[in-house]
Parts: C-alpha cells; sequence; structure tokens
C-alpha cells in the first residue's frame, strides 16, 4: 500500500467517524429518516451537478449500476438509517465504534465469498483490531445502554459489509463522483417511504441543525463517500475495509471534543490496540521484496 492510499485511508477515517457527531446533533432537532432522506437529495443533487459540470458520463457499466443500487439501498437506505434512528438514543462515540467492527465482516465474507487469502499477520490484525473495539465496547456497556439501539447499530454495520463488497463493481469504469451521487438518490428514495409513514415532520429550527447538516451533506455525505470509491479502486475492497478501525478513535475523539461524551482510560486503551492492528494488517497486504 502506498503512501497516496494511506493517506486516503485516514482522511476517510476522520470525515467518517465525524458523521456520527453531526447526525446526533441533527436527530435531536429533526426526525432521522426525514432529516437523512433530504441529505441523500441534497448531497446527490450537488454531486450530480458537479459530475456533469466535470463531464463525467451518465453511461455507467452494468456492474457500476447494479453496485449503485445495492450501495444505495445497503450502506445509504439500512445502514445510515438505521444508525440515525439509534443515535436517537445511543451515543455517537459507541455508535461509530460498533460500526468499526466491519472489516472483520468484510474480511470474513471475502473470504468465505470471494475465496481471498488472508495471511496469518493479517488475521491477526484483524484479531487485534476486535479485541480493541471490545475493550472500549465492554467499558462502554458497563454504563446505561439502550439495546435495542445497540442492535439497530449492530444490524447497520452488516449492511454497510454488504455496500463494501458492492463497490467492488462499482470501483472500475471511472465516473465516481457519478456513482456516488446517483447511490445518494437511491439511498432517499428507500428513505422517503418509513420516514413518511412512521415519522411526523416536527423539526426544532436551530443554527446546530443548520450546521450539522450541511456538514453531513458536504464532508462525509459527499467526500468521504468519493474518497471510498477511489480508496477502494486503488486497493480493493478488503484492504480498504480496514480503514474502519480508525473509527473508534476519531468518533470517540470527536464526540468527546464537540460533544462532551466520556473519554476513559480503556478508550485510550482500546485505539492503540486497533492501531497496532491496522498496521499488522496493512504489512500483510505488501508483497515480500527479493533479496
Amino acid at each position: 500500500m502506498d503512501r497516496k492510499a494511506i493517506l486516503m485511508g485516514v482522511v476517510f477515517g476522520i470525515m467518517w467517524a465525524s458523521a456520527f457527531t453531526s447526525a446526533r446533533v441533527i436527530v435531536q432537532y429533526a426526525p432521522p429518516l426525514h432529516a437523512l432522506a433530504l441529505r441523500f437529495l441534497a448531497s446527490g443533487v450537488i454531486g450530480l451537478v458537479i459530475a456533469l459540470w466535470l463531464g463525467q458520463s451518465w453511461h455507467l457499466t452494468r456492474k457500476q449500476w447494479v453496485a449503485v443500487v445495492v450501495f444505495g439501498i445497503a450502506q445509504n437506505g439500512l445502514y445510515l438509517g438505521l444508525n440515525f434512528v439509534a443515535m436517537q438514543t445511543v451515543e455517537a462515540s459507541l455508535a461509530s465504534i460498533i460500526a468499526s467492527t466491519m472489516p472483520l465482516l468484510a474480511a470474513f465474507a471475502g473470504w468465505a465469498i470471494y475465496r481471498e487469502t488472508i495471511r496469518p499477520l493479517g488475521i491477526a490484525g484483524l484479531l487485534a483490531g476486535i479485541l480493541g473495539v471490545a475493550l472500549i465496547m465492554g467499558a462502554r456497556l458497563q454504563g446505561e445502554v439502550d439495546l435495542y439501539g445497540v442492535g439497530l447499530c449492530a444490524i447497520s454495520v452488516v449492511s454497510l459489509t454488504v455496500a463494501t463488497l458492492a463497490v467492488r463493481g462499482a470501483s472500475s469504469g471511472g465516473n465516481f463522483l457519478m456513482v456516488v451521487s446517483l447511490q445518494m438518490f437511491v439511498g432517499s428514495a428507500v428513505l422517503w417511504l418509513p420516514a413518511l409513514a412512521f415519522e411526523t415532520f416536527d423539526v426544532t429550527w436551530t443554527w446546530q441543525l443548520g450546521v450539522a447538516f450541511t456538514y453531513t451533506v458536504i464532508v462525509p455525505g459527499l467526500g468521504a463517500t468519493l474518497i471510498w470509491f477511489m480508496l477502494v479502486d486503488r486497493i480493493g475492497a478488503t484492504p480498504a475495509a480496514v480503514f474502519h478501525f480508525l473509527t473508534p478513535f476519531f468518533g470517540v475523539l470527536i464526540a468527546a471534543v464537540l460533544l462532551g461524551e466520556k473519554l476513559g482510560s480503556m478508550d485510550v486503551i482500546g485505539v492503540l490496540i486497533i492501531t497496532v492492528g491496522i498496521l499488522a494488517v496493512q504489512l500483510s497486504k505488501q508483497k515480500p521484496t527479493s533479496l
């Protein structure tokens, strides 16, 4: 893995983790599914206009169209939809930690479905990452936690795994911003039905809501997703998925700084173990050099 890919992965990790904090703010003032459907609609329109301005084409490959639909439903509709609902009662830091377990699921699915080989060092790194997450989770679960919300987060991470494997097909053929914009529209369409059926559009208009919504539309909505597609194209779905292990660190840190959520000693220890796990997995992906 080259330096550019590592930089892309770290930037993605920061942007992706920050979405949990901005989402936590949004759901305190607006119904989660309505807010998320509007966010995807706004991100899709902005991304589509920029993509057309850059000369990107509507003519995607068949694999890209399939992946646009799957990614839009699995990540935007299910993963983020369930997370937004859960974060009405679950802290942003805890939601981000649960989401970070995705690399293990992605690696297992890659081995079981696509027969990808995982070296012993890579397995050790994945296990170290899970251990770090478990330490953080254990400390968090000792307090009062809404188990229903945690359950929604757990289901959502499975959906994120499906979405991650789906972009294997969407990462070739170019037109990245067009692909990202179209899957935003898919996510918005999927969410409008449950939003209208189960929620009342009751919004408390505040500057905090405005800032959080705008940030979510532009940074994690368009920026992080675009970087993710480019990263998967550069290094593959399974290696890219490892950067989700950065989510606990940045998710907990950002939530602690901006929302005042607790940052304990086990959080720090868990993050250090996760970092070692990331290094091990990345080293396992390198081809041995000849002497």
